[in-house]
């Protein structure tokens, strides 16, 4: 029998199909917006906080339409994450622009996968789409493995519908994105969290934590650039921005190597995501600090 969360899932992507698409995605934002911070106030508690971190400029009130914004944003983007399945490529490329895509031309060219270094921001899984479907590229990416399996199973075919080769987190990743990047494919990798705890110390807004040191050894392994990406939300479309290949220093001692483009990369999302620190889906601690501050109440898992 199917799991209680895959059901929940499963009559979700059922229900989304019922209206069009720009008027569902902004429903779903106005009402996500509206109830969800006391829907789910304690991945609200913790998106502000990280407003709060981006954005230190903001006032208590303006953090607080932030958060608002920002829990439609992420209905907005389970939203479009369950209709993209059944959206034509015409469809997918009327509502996607793409600013710096000569970055990913240059290596394709070269005969190397590039390295999409990405933040939780806006709506990347349209841009994947995107890819498989307008461009005819092939995209790899690696997941988190969610429980229940069934949920993570559905989960890994939905992305499959849409030109997404999902890698799980685990032991055989690091040889599958290698095997990718060498068969020229797009390789997608979210890194604004350690979801492993066993990353690379780095300084992110203002404070020591960890990050992936998945990106910078895939590099190092394969020669593949690094391309800080990000896809944001505009007036229900998408516009996508794919920076140059962060710096790499050349025949140094791996350890270094690693910390020293870690840190880069570090920066470069920092630079991303303060363009729209309200449409980073980021919902879960990701300093030392922020389980001592928000305490046990508030820890939430991922959805």
């Amino acid at each position: 029998m199917a799991s209680r969360s895959l059901r929940t899932f499963q009559a979700a992507s059922v229900a989304v199909r019922a209206l069009p698409l720009p008027l569902l995605a902004a429903a779903a934002e106005a009402v996500a917006g509206r109830l969800g911070p006391r829907l789910m106030a304690g991945k609200a508690a913790q998106l502000g906080r990280h407003i709060e971190r981006v954005a230190p400029q903001l006032d208590p009130e303006e953090v607080q339409a932030a958060v608002r914004r920002g829990v439609g944003s992420y209905a907005r983007y389970w939203v479009e994450s369950f209709r993209l399945p059944g959206l034509s490529a015409r469809v997918v490329d009327r509502g996607f622009s793409v600013v710096g895509y000569d970055n990913v031309q240059r290596s394709l060219c070269a005969g190397v996968g590039p390295i999409l270094v990405l933040p939780h921001l806006g709506g990347w899984e349209w841009a994947a789409a995107w890819l498989g479907r307008v461009m005819g590229e092939r995209v790899t990416a690696v997941v988190e493995r969610l429980e229940p399996t069934d949920l993570f199973d559905w989960f890994v075919t939905l992305r499959q519908s849409y030109g997404i080769d999902v890698v799980p987190v685990g032991p055989e990743a690091m040889g599958r994105l290698v095997r990718a990047v060498k068969d020229e494919r797009i390789v997608c990798l979210l890194s604004d969290r350690d979801i492993t705890g066993s990353g690379v110390e780095v300084e992110f807004f203002g404070e020591r934590t960890t990050l992936p040191a998945g990106p910078a050894l895939l590099a190092r392994r394969t020669g593949a650039p690094l391309l800080p990406t990000a896809v944001y939300f505009r007036r229900g479309a998408h516009v996508a921005h794919v920076g140059p290949p962060v710096e790499v220093p050349p025949n140094a001692p791996l350890r270094q190597y690693l910390t020293q483009v870690t840190q880069e990369l570090a920066t470069a999302l920092e630079g991303l995501i303060v363009a729209a620190p309200d449409q980073w889906h980021l919902l879960e601690p990701n300093w030392p600090s922020d389980g001592a501050d928000l305490g046990p109440a508030q820890q939430n898992p991922r959805l």
